[in-house]
């Protein structure tokens, strides 16, 4: 990695994705009734989700997957909603991937890309934009992601060469379900255009699995180098959006790296919880309704809550015993 600066430092040193999990100390027949505990437990947990879900008047998308233990809960799984701005994780991470490959630097610098007025005759299927501010790419990806700013964030998307090099990176990490069509100046412009609570527009989409796949590949260091992956999640963690959203269904103090989208009736939030015992929880929540982002929030917040506090119950039947790596 060109350039990582202090705040890579800063999150190696906090050793936030490094802790290691829980190895079960079991015989073949007790490993046997873990699974089925498993299975137990993602079955209450989606139940008591479905029942929050149900109270939404639009479409609801949850995938939560525990990438240490295994269980993972589905609802609407495969159906795609609006990203909205949660597609930035994929165009930091394209950039990211960039700098591994020795094309692009973090201290590189490019211009934010900012709108400019366009008449009903000059109107065309991409947004028409101007370059504004020249910062570094680490700065670029500080707005993009922590204040989820789209001028910086199409920056990003003309400094890696366009929407079709994030879908080119998704396809080659193995994301499949989740597609990148507009710029952020162009989404914003459209918004409203279509009704996500009764159609299923695939542009800019992803299944809440494909969020989920996309969170294991980068925690998990399949799509990501060590360096890579610790500037993204360092990032992510100082999310200022959103408070009222996933963070909010949390206990104090928990560790969190999210990224929040928001549209006219569409409210997202998909992210990684260090659960207590140090293993990882991604989670995609992606709600579309008439209620209004104030309802959605509430919504999000009270899933993440049961997720949060589902998944941290530990699975082993009393007198199994636990050991740490």
């Amino acid at each position: 990695m060109a350039s990582g600066g202090n705040r890579m430092g800063n999150w190696l040193a906090a050793a936030l994705w490094c802790a290691v999990p829980l190895l079960l100390v079991a015989a073949p027949a007790e490993a046997r009734s873990g699974n089925s505990l498993q299975s137990a437990r993602d079955a209450a947990i989606e139940q008591q989700v479905a029942a929050i879900v149900a109270q939404g008047r639009g479409r609801v998308g949850v995938a939560a997957v525990d990438l240490d233990g295994g269980g993972q809960i589905m609802i609407n799984g495969d159906m795609p909603f609006p990203m909205a701005s949660t597609a930035k994780i994929a165009i930091a991470a394209t950039y990211l991937a960039g700098v591994e490959q020795g094309r692009l630097r973090l201290d590189q610098q490019f211009p934010m890309m900012v709108p400019v007025a366009e008449s009903a005759e000059s109107r065309g299927t991409v947004a028409a934009v101007r370059p504004g501010e020249v910062m570094t790419a680490q700065s670029l990806m500080e707005l993009s992601i922590t204040r989820s700013d789209n001028h910086a964030t199409d920056g990003l998307i003309a400094a890696v060469g366009g929407i079709g090099a994030v879908n080119t990176w998704l396809s080659r990490i193995g994301v499949s379900g989740q597609h990148l069509d507009h710029t952020m100046a162009t989404l914003v412009r459209d918004d409203g255009r279509v009704n996500p609570v009764t159609t299923i527009d695939t542009r800019t989409s992803s299944t809440p699995r494909a969020m989920a796949q996309l969170l294991t590949a980068i925690d998990r260091g399949g799509a990501l180098s060590p360096e890579s992956r610790a500037v993204l999640l360092d990032t992510m963690t100082r999310t200022s959006t959103g408070r009222n959203r996933i963070r909010s269904g949390l206990p104090e103090g928990v560790v969190f790296a999210h990224k929040t989208g928001t549209l006219a009736g569409v409210t997202d939030d998909v992210g990684i919880v260090r659960l207590p015992d140090g293993r990882h929880l991604a989670i995609a929540i992606f709600v579309t309704g008439p209620e209004g982002h104030t309802a959605h929030a509430s919504m999000i917040a009270q899933i993440a809550r049961v997720l949060y506090d589902g998944y941290s119950q530990p699975l082993l039947p009393s007198g199994m015993e636990t050991a740490r790596r």
